[in-house]
């Protein structure tokens, strides 16, 4: 078991005490229990920390042979965030959950990572570690500018990228950060009023109690040490030569979804782009059927195709 109670570098990522570390790992569980019971937790040493990961399914022994999927959670967060994906993920492929050193979880977070290089070194490590070398990467959010990032610097373990509504493409702006302490303050607000807010701010933190008991607990218990990711240049973008598949809500406030829906595929050969209706930064969680049938389909093109050339 990792030692969340190490003193912490000023850079890194770090529990403000020992007891509210536990309470937010109550608040954890009680999301996770939301979705699909993990197979097992293990943890895997990096140059940057020790990563948390959770194993999910399948429970066909036949699809375990199929290209795992790898989930990358958003920042503030951890792998809790993807209860309403994990049950339909899990029952085709096997699914890893990985929390990111730095980030409010099971992780320890030991040396910076948010430099571009050092956060592709962490992930090709501890895909490394749990012998993974072929896998679909799914991202959210923060964790989208990592998988971005991760497909565009150190592609070689990866069959395919999926993005949702994420960081990597745009410098993030005002009217993100302020919709995230708008939300924030909503947790405060009395129960009758949060399904307006919940509406108002596309929030389903503020109608489901154990999301938000787990965002109040999250921001109680840790510090998060890092900057914002810059996004990636249109030269960038455009080494890519994986499958790669983004999906943003219409009223994304991280990116300009129209933008982006022209910008991607003009940039990265083969691309997919989409955006899905009534939604705002959380797609998969707002409509977690439609956008789970959509990556499982995507993966299963890619693997039809069999593995690509190494770029």
């Amino acid at each position: 078991m990792p030692d969340h109670t190490t003193r912490a570098r000023r850079d890194t990522g770090r529990y403000v005490s020992d007891e509210l570390r536990d309470r937010y790992f109550a608040a954890c569980d009680a999301v996770f229990a939301l979705g699909a019971p993990a197979r097992y937790e293990t943890d895997v040493e990096t140059s940057f920390g020790t990563t948390h990961v959770y194993r999910y399914g399948p429970a066909d022994p036949a699809a375990e042979s199929r290209t795992p999927i790898v989930l990358i959670h958003g920042s503030g967060g951890c792998s809790a965030q993807w209860y309403p994906n994990t049950p339909a993920l899990s029952a085709e492929r096997p699914v890893y959950a990985f929390d990111t050193p730095g980030d409010p979880g099971r992780s320890v977070h030991r040396e910076p990572m948010w430099q571009p290089e050092r956060a592709a070194q962490w992930m090709d490590e501890t895909l490394d570690a749990l012998g993974l070398d072929r896998v679909h990467l799914v991202g959210s959010s923060y964790g989208g500018w990592l998988v971005i990032n991760q497909v565009h610097l150190r592609p070689g373990r990866l069959a395919s990228v999926t993005a949702l509504d994420p960081g990597g493409l745009e410098k993030v702006g005002l009217r993100f950060f302020v919709w995230i302490f708008a939300s924030l303050f909503a947790t405060f607000a009395p129960k009758a009023l949060r399904p307006r807010l919940a509406a108002w701010l596309e929030q389903p933190v503020l109608v489901v109690p154990e999301l938000r008991r787990w965002i109040r607990a999250g921001v109680r218990a840790f510090r998060i040490r890092r900057p914002a990711p810059l996004p990636l240049s249109d030269e960038e973008l455009g080494s890519i030569r994986k499958p790669f598949y983004l999906i943003m809500g219409r009223r994304s406030l991280l990116v300009h979804p129209r933008r982006q829906l022209e910008r991607v595929p003009r940039l990265i050969p083969g691309a997919r782009a989409e955006i899905i209706a009534a939604t705002g930064h959380g797609p998969q969680i707002d409509h977690p059927d439609v956008v789970n049938a959509r990556m499982l389909g995507f993966m299963e093109d890619v693997d039809s195709l069999g593995p690509a050339p190494a770029p």
